[in-house]
């Protein structure tokens, strides 16, 4: 974790995705070679390169790395085993050329960055999106979907698509996000999976990386405290659960993670 908190503690627009993404993946498979799949983008930006077009307008850029990523190389999103973990680590979704919504457009913007056409994160509820970064641009691109490109309309569409109802749209949801924010949302998906198979170890690294991103934010703080308390190790899930409680002592969980407090503190 030393890796991904030196690539993290530095200012926002200075953070290298990639390199932070990989060292996530790191604590997975320690014996990853960074390099190796730094330089995989690199070859993949010069091979996008030698394809593009002398006018190199949003749209026709766009359309190059769509045919380079997907009819090219083959990049799908995965549908058949979404909650698989390798969909959320970097390396894997070079490698197996299949991956989520936010490795994908991760995987998009770096290469797209390589080539100085700069794209943002769209941090769209239960669907995470990428646009060029200029503003008034416009348009979306659905890195999940072949790179199809949205306007804000199909955004709306899409939401109501993924909720089973119509979703009115605000602002909010199309706004960029920073890489601490991208970075965040690759660790809660990992957190979620991890929590689903109970493997609560890895659940516990991955809130750990999320708070060196957001050191004070509540409600990892008491996930942390809740993992602690699973794994055993009460007098930590105390500290973590007391400074829950004293962020946010009128949240709706309140009430319960009191109750487990004052169980843990009968204990201690």
């Amino acid at each position: 974790m030393d890796n991904f908190y030196r690539e993290i503690n530095q200012p926002d627009d200075q953070i290298d995705l990639a390199k932070a993404a990989l060292y996530i993946a790191q604590e997975e498979y320690p014996d990853l070679d960074i390099d190796e799949y730094l330089n995989a983008l690199d070859v993949m930006a010069d091979e996008v390169e030698e394809r593009l077009p002398a006018e190199r307008y949003p749209l026709r850029m766009i359309q190059s790395l769509n045919q380079y990523f997907y009819d090219d190389l083959g990049y799908i999103g995965n549908t058949s085993d979404y909650y698989d973990p390798r969909n959320s680590f970097l390396n894997e979704v070079i490698d197996r050329r299949t991956g989520i919504p936010i490795t994908l457009s991760l995987l998009y913007l770096e290469v797209a960055r390589r080539l100085n056409f700069p794209m943002v994160g769209i941090n769209m509820p239960g669907h995470f999106l990428i646009r060029p970064s200029f503003e008034g641009a416009g348009i979306f691109v659905d890195a999940f979907n072949r790179g199809e490109i949205l306007f804000p309309q199909d955004c709306e569409e899409r939401l109501a698509q993924i909720y089973g109802r119509p979703v009115p749209m605000e602002s909010s949801f199309i706004t960029s996000v920073s890489s601490r924010q991208i970075l965040v949302r690759m660790l809660r998906n990992l957190k979620f999976i991890y929590l689903n198979r109970s493997d609560l170890p890895k659940a516990k690294t991955a809130v750990e990386c999320i708070l060196l991103l957001f050191p004070d934010a509540p409600t990892e703080i008491r996930d942390r405290g809740l993992i602690y308390y699973q794994l055993g190790y009460e007098p930590q899930a105390a500290q973590d659960l007391e400074i829950y409680l004293a962020m946010l002592p009128n949240a709706e969980d309140a009430p319960g993670i009191r109750r487990l407090l004052e169980q843990l503190n009968r204990g201690l």
